[in-house]
């Protein structure tokens, strides 16, 4: 269901890697669709504030499932270059639909709450392929953003009923978005079972998933004009006229 500051958008590149944080080192192996977290990077290249926090409703597959593996040479810690094979997902697009939700951790950015402007300037930026550069799970994986209709046009599985693909990595809860009590103060880990239904998968929210694990103590840092590193809502609307 669309809310009030809905975005829909379409991502798109010659590669994705989407993979489990387990999986970092030696050779890397795509999931064979985008996780949570790799879509909210995606937002948070476009437009992000710590004002407030990304929510990812839903995405749908447009293009086939591919994958193509490629021999990389990583560089050792030791010195010199590595031989490793790296899955990939090949030829992706995805259709976006996200909204964003006020940081209740963050009460003093209170007044950097306007809904209106941060919806307005998170639309521009689409517009304009986003702020930073935009990558597919891995900064290797260039892609690249435009605005779309959510549900429009034709996709590669809107004929297929359901497909599942078992236990995957959701997603990261750093301490500032935390909502249980027992995840304040911890950087937790989340796993969900996705499910496919007619090329669509419906993410849950972050607090609904079930199985996590919390990996290290983790504080919250601190944003403020004063500490040179924010700046209000109405300040970058201005330079975003500029």
């Amino acid at each position: 269901m669309p809310y009030r500051n809905t975005v829909e958008f379409k991502v798109f590149g010659d590669y994705g890697l989407f993979t489990d944080p387990l999986t970092k080192g030696g050779e890397k192996f795509s999931y064979q669709v985008p996780t949570y977290e790799a879509l909210k990077g995606v937002l948070s290249s476009v437009y992000w504030k710590p004002t407030f926090v990304w929510i990812i409703d839903e995405v749908r597959v447009m293009r086939p499932i591919q994958t193509q593996r490629r021999g990389i040479r990583p560089i050792r810690y030791e010195g010199g270059n590595d031989l490793a094979y790296y899955t990939y997902l090949k030829d992706v697009e995805y259709q976006v639909r996200a909204h964003f939700e006020w940081n209740e951790n963050r009460p003093e950015l209170v007044q950097d709450r306007n809904e209106h402007k941060h919806h307005n300037i998170a639309r521009r930026m689409i517009d304009r392929g986003g702020r930073r550069d935009v990558y597919l799970g891995c900064r290797e994986c260039q892609a690249y953003v435009e605005p779309c209709i959510f549900n429009e046009g034709i996709g590669a599985y809107d004929d297929i009923g359901e497909l599942s693909f078992g236990m995957m990595f959701h997603g990261f809860t750093y301490a500032d978005e935390a909502i249980h009590g027992e995840d304040q103060g911890q950087m937790t880990v989340r796993f969900w079972r996705p499910v496919m239904k007619h090329g669509i998968i419906a993410f849950p929210r972050p607090e609904d998933c079930e199985t996590k694990r919390h990996i290290k103590p983790m504080t919250i840092k601190a944003f403020g004009g004063e500490l040179g590193n924010f700046s209000p809502v109405e300040a970058m609307e201005r330079w975003d006229v500029i």
